[in-house]
C-alpha cells in the first residue's frame, strides 16, 4: 500500500529527478557550498533540501557577531592548541569573514564595523581571573597585547588589531578598561540569509523546504552495488536519489550520522524593545565570550550562558531555561542596562554544533557523501569558507 502522502509522477519526475548534488541544510554552509558548485558548472542540477519553514538552526538565529577571537578565548584555545593550529583557525576566520562580505556585500547584511568589546570583572579577585580561576582577568590579557597583535597582523593587515579602550558605554560592575578587537563589527544576520537564498534562486539552485532527511543510503558502499549515487529518505514517506549528498545541517548532524564526533547545543537569546537613549555601539564579549551583547539599531541583543547549564543545553531541541534567563536579566539590569530601565521584546533559541576540538568536520565519510559540519558557535565567520571546502570534495 503507497504511503497517504506519495508523490505524483509529476512532482517525481518534475521535482525531485536527476538530482546531481543535494545538499542537505540551508544555512550558511549549506548555500555556500551550492553557490560554490554553481559557480564551478552551469550545468550540474543541484538541490538544497531543509527541514524548516526558514533555515532552521544557527544560521538565523544567531546574534550577527562578525567576530574572529577575542584574547582570552585565545588564551584559553592555546592551553589545548598549538600555536599554528589557534592562529590558522584565527585566519580561516578572517578569510571566512571576508568571503562572505564578498559574495552578500556590506549593504545587504547591515555590516557595521564598530568593532567588538572584551569586558572584564571588576572585583579584586575577579581581576585577575575568568569564572574558572585561570588568569583570564583585563590585566593578563592587556599583558597580551604586543603578542596578539604581533601573530593576527599578516592576517588582519594591521599592527594595533587588539587596543585598549575606556568604557564609555554607561557599563557597571566592569573593569574600567576592556580591549577592543577594531577589525570585527556585526551583521543583520535575516537579511545576509534572505541575500544568499535570493542568490540561490538567481542561479537556478532548487531549495526544498519543510523536507526532513532521515536516512542517507549511498548505493556505492551496499555490498555487490555498482551503481553510483546516494537513496534519500524522508519522513514523509518519500525517497529520491542523488548522485552526491553534502550534508550541511551542523547541530542536528547526528540525527543522520550518530557516529560525527559533534554535539548540539542549545544557544538561548533575548533581545529589547526600542530603547531611545541606548548607549551601547558595536559588539561585547564577557566571560571569554559565554555570554555577548550587542545593538540592533537601539535595541540590545544579549545571549549565551549555555556553560551555566552545561547538561541540559547538550540539545538539539529548541527552548529556554529558567536558570539562563534569570541570569541574562540579572546581568542587564547590574551590568549592561543597569541606570536604563528596558523592557524584553522576544527571546528566542539557537542550535549549535560543537565538540572537543574547535575545528570543524568536513570530509567525505563515503564515496558520494561529503560532511560539513561543527561550527562550534563561528558559523559566521567559517561558514562560507567550510561551504566551499565541501564543494571542493564533490567530485562530480
Amino acid at each position: 500500500m503507497n504511503h497517504p502522502n506519495t508523490l505524483s509522477f509529476w512532482e517525481r519526475d518534475s521535482f525531485l529527478n536527476d538530482i546531481d548534488v543535494a545538499i542537505i541544510g540551508s544555512g550558511i554552509v549549506g548555500l555556500s557550498a551550492a553557490l560554490t558548485l554553481r559557480e564551478r558548472n552551469a550545468q550540474l542540477r543541484l538541490a538544497v533540501i531543509e527541514r524548516g519553514a526558514l533555515p532552521e538552526g544557527a544560521s538565523t538565529r544567531n546574534a550577527g557577531f562578525a567576530c574572529f577571537g577575542s584574547i582570552s578565548e585565545l588564551l584559553d584555545d592555546l592551553e589545548t592548541s598549538s600555536e599554528n593550529a589557534v592562529f590558522a583557525l584565527v585566519e580561516k576566520r578572517f578569510r571566512g569573514l571576508a568571503r562572505l562580505r564578498q559574495r552578500v556585500g556590506d549593504a545587504n547584511m547591515r555590516y557595521e564595523a564598530f568593532g567588538n568589546y572584551e569586558i572584564f570583572k571588576n572585583t579584586v579577585e575577579e581581576r585577575n581571573t575568568d569564572s574558572s580561576g585561570k588568569g583570564r582577568g583585563f590585566e593578563q590579557c592587556a599583558d597580551k597585547l604586543a603578542y596578539f597583535n604581533k601573530n593576527v597582523q599578516d592576517i588582519v593587515g594591521r599592527k594595533d588589531n587588539y587596543q585598549i579602550a575606556t568604557t564609555d558605554f554607561g557599563l557597571k560592575n566592569v573593569y574600567p578598561k576592556m580591549i577592543l578587537n577594531v577589525s570585527e563589527g556585526q551583521i543583520d544576520t535575516g537579511r545576509m540569509m534572505i541575500t544568499l537564498l535570493r542568490l540561490a534562486k538567481e542561479n537556478n539552485i532548487l531549495i526544498f523546504n519543510g523536507l526532513k532527511i532521515k536516512k542517507l543510503t549511498d548505493t556505492l558502499s551496499l555490498r555487490g552495488t555498482k551503481q553510483e549515487g546516494v537513496t534519500l529518505e524522508t519522513d514523509e514517506g518519500w525517497d529520491f536519489s542523488a548522485q552526491k549528498v553534502v550534508v550541511a545541517t551542523n547541530g542536528f548532524a547526528r540525527q543522520l550520522m550518530p557516529q560525527l564526533a559533534i554535539i548540539a547545543a542549545c544557544n538561548q537569546v533575548i533581545i529589547t524593545k526600542p530603547m531611545p537613549n541606548l548607549r551601547i555601539k558595536g559588539g561585547f564579549h564577557y566571560d571569554k565570550g559565554y555570554f555577548y551583547f550587542r545593538n540592533v539599531g537601539n535595541r540590545l541583543l544579549f545571549g549565551g550562558g549555555r556553560h551555566l547549564d552545561v547538561e541540559k543545553e547538550m540539545t538539539d531541541a529548541f527552548g529556554e531555561t529558567k536558570l539562563i534567563q534569570n541570569t541574562l536579566n540579572q546581568l542587564l539590569k547590574e551590568v549592561i542596562l543597569p541606570e536604563q530601565p528596558f523592557e524584553i521584546d522576544m527571546t528566542w533559541s539557537g542550535i549549535l554544533g560543537i565538540g572537543t576540538q574547535k575545528k570543524p568536520i568536513i570530509e567525505r565519510i563515503s564515496p558520494n557523501i561529503v560532511v560539513a559540519v561543527r561550527m562550534g558557535g563561528m558559523g559566521v565567520a567559517i561558514g562560507s569558507l567550510v561551504g566551499e571546502e565541501a564543494a571542493d570534495l564533490v567530485d562530480i
